[in-house]
């Protein structure tokens, strides 16, 4: 039985960076057998039970190539979000439920590695003068960086986990997200080439959404997507260009925006463009390829209603251009077709509250068609929200695409 075990991973770290010139391009594989005879020596000397060694093996191996004292909990696939407030403080979602884990990096500087170890990775750089940073671990999960002064009580780091699966329309009907019904329109409305939006607030499961709607583009198309951090992941389709941001270097310079990203795009013969979430100036370009040409293009974006999308994406555009607002509510119009809702509802769980129409501009308004609107009809035992989407009596307007794609205009 060991006494103190930090102490002695410890050791046994520092017995493999001994043996190990860890400067030259060491193999994950060279790490973990150095680990392993370094553990069948030192049991020779004091027993330790199979766990033990297990543990420590795992552990050491972690530290030095893995995310340290995180890597048990990126690993659990339970865990959808994990939140480092400082080095003694993590929290994890799980199951909808936010819980505080008994994980300690024993120190900022510890902490501190391991971003660095994030962010390297992927070409990515954070320090005092860059303090914050998103990036992605290798298997798509996102994270989000802060770092001191600016995070006051130590390094705070957010990774939003990338799901093994890749989301379908079928598990969104499974969790009661969605209905067979609606998951069949959005089928057609993708085919068709309708553009659509998908909105909601922080955790609402907007990327998710446009994952499996995505899955929906036929298989023969050329399709860009164009993301601050790669997360989606569109399956079958051959013709796919993948593009995400670059952060600056440390001179301020080399940046490449997904303003600059959708430009390019609209020169490398998209016929789809999805832009993984619109945050600012970047809306009108993505206005703009959808009026020019590039029907049944996907987006994201932030927001509590479908209403309030509206006016967060005519804020977006004013942000970085000099246009008046009639023009803007034009251009939003003629090029959105639908727009999707989604909320996180008081029970944690995640639901499509919301298919609107973009019907047109009149008026200086631009015109809502709801097709399909939640209704909530009761709580079960458990305190689960009972309900789901259900038609409204609005007759959908423009039903062009429908008939040109040769699809069912049924809605």
């Amino acid at each position: 039985m060991i006494e103190n075990m930090q102490e002695y991973k410890k050791s046994v770290r520092e017995m493999v960076s001994q043996r190990l010139d860890l400067t030259r391009n060491v193999s994950d594989e060279e790490i973990q057998e150095t680990i392993s005879q370094i553990i069948a020596e030192e049991s020779g000397r004091k027993y330790m039970s199979l766990s033990e060694k297990k543990e420590i093996m795992e552990s050491v191996f972690n530290s030095m190539r893995g995310l340290d004292v995180l890597q048990p909990l990126v690993d659990d696939p339970g865990i959808t979000e994990i939140m480092i407030n400082g080095p003694d403080r993590v929290f994890v979602e799980q199951n909808g439920r936010l819980y505080q884990k008994d994980v300690n990096f024993g120190s900022n500087e510890k902490l501190e590695n391991v971003i660095l170890n994030i962010v390297s990775k992927v070409n990515r750089t954070v320090n005092e003068a860059n303090p914050i940073v998103d990036a992605r671990l290798l298997d798509g999960s996102r994270v989000n960086v802060v770092l001191p002064p600016i995070a006051l009580d130590g390094p705070t780091v957010t990774i939003r986990k990338f799901p093994e699966d890749p989301m379908t329309m079928q598990k969104l009907i499974s969790y009661g997200s969605i209905t067979p019904e609606v998951a069949e329109l959005l089928e057609r409305m993708v085919k068709a080439k309708y553009n659509i939006f998908i909105s909601g607030g922080t955790g609402s499961g907007k990327t998710t959404f446009l994952n499996a709607l995505s899955n929906y583009i036929p298989k023969d198309e050329r399709v860009i997507t164009i993301e601050d951090s790669a997360e989606l992941q569109i399956k079958g389709v051959a013709n796919l260009v993948r593009l995400e941001t670059r952060n600056a270097n440390m001179e301020g310079k080399g940046e490449v925006t997904i303003r600059d990203l959708i430009r390019s795009s609209l020169r490398m013969r998209p016929e789809r463009i999805v832009v993984g979430e619109v945050r600012g100036a970047e809306a009108l370009d993505m206005l703009q390829a959808m009026n020019t040409g590039h029907d049944g293009s996907l987006s994201t974006g932030h927001s509590n209603s479908t209403k309030d999308m509206l006016s967060r994406l005519e804020t977006m555009v004013i942000s970085g251009n000099s246009i008046p607002i009639e023009a803007i509510r034009q251009q939003i119009a003629s090029a959105l077709d639908i727009i999707i809702q989604l909320s996180r509802l008081r029970d944690k769980s995640r639901r499509t509250v919301e298919i609107t129409e973009v019907a047109g501009y009149e008026n200086g308004t631009i015109k809502l068609n709801p097709l399909y609107q939640f209704k909530e009809r009761g709580e079960d035992r458990e305190g689960r929200i009972i309900g789901g989407l259900e038609r409204t009596e609005s007759a959908m307007v423009h039903r062009e695409k429908f008939h040109m794609a040769g699809v069912s205009d049924k809605v």
